[in-house]
């Protein structure tokens, strides 16, 4: 595994993730706690449009959310933040600039949930990470969700197949525990979905991890029309 000593990134003003010391375990166990459902990034606040598809009756079972989580991974968002992951790990690493891909990422937001979605957590991000660099946690500048957490990674010798998939089986898990409550399902079926979900996360982290920014694009349209329809509907739990 690589290691970054010593290397402090800028974004926006804001010092990332100083390392002085570093050990694999170290970079595992930060890696685990900033994916951790317990991490205040509010993830547990959005569907991604997963909340508008159960009320309309598109998913109502563990297969047809099979089927919507694999697409999405395969072909929609979860592919073009991976691939967005991937491009910010690598900057990060080299010590450039991620502001472009931050920027790119932004703009890439199908709807305004969906920009809320990503940019709120991944503000929320960079603030919980400042407990990391001895700062006291304030406000930042908003950043997309995969951006920040790539940058993270890189700059504590997370490696980028692990981060990857790590972050990859965070929004998924985080998913289908909401639809676990929504459909509704039971926990078993939220365990098996995860079960048979494993291989096709660490495909998509392998492909994404070879990827460049050419490699950004969304088949997924009915995932994109359910995060519009989402911001009217007249009865919902998340917020997205």
């Amino acid at each position: 595994m690589a290691t970054i000593m010593d290397i402090s990134i800028m974004i926006t003003g804001i010092t990332i993730i100083p390392m002085t010391e570093f050990t694999a375990n170290t970079a595992l166990l930060r890696l685990m706690t900033w994916l951790s459902p317990a991490f205040p990034v509010g993830a547990f606040s959005y569907s991604h449009g997963i909340e508008r598809a159960i009320h309309d009756g598109l998913i109502r079972d563990k297969d047809t959310l099979h089927s919507w989580l694999t697409d999405l991974l395969q072909h929609g968002s979860i592919w073009n933040d991976a691939v967005l992951f991937a491009a910010s790990w690598h900057e990060a690493q080299a010590g450039g600039d991620c502001q472009p891909i931050a920027a790119l990422g932004e703009a890439m937001a199908g709807s305004r949930e969906r920009h809320m979605e990503t940019m709120l957590q991944g503000s929320a991000f960079l603030q919980a990470i400042a407990h990391w660099s001895g700062d006291q946690p304030g406000a930042t500048e908003e950043m997309p969700y995969p951006v920040a957490v790539a940058i993270a990674a890189a700059c504590n010798g997370v490696e980028l197949q692990p981060g990857l998939a790590a972050f990859v089986h965070a929004v998924i898990s985080n998913l289908i525990q909401g639809a676990v409550r929504l459909v509704p399902l039971g926990q078993s079926h939220g365990v098996a979905l995860m079960a048979a979900l494993e291989r096709p996360i660490l495909a998509v982290a392998q492909r994404a991890a070879a990827s460049s920014l050419d490699d950004l694009g969304s088949a997924a349209i009915l995932s994109d029309i359910m995060a519009m329809q989402h911001e009217t509907q007249y009865s919902r739990v998340f917020r997205s």
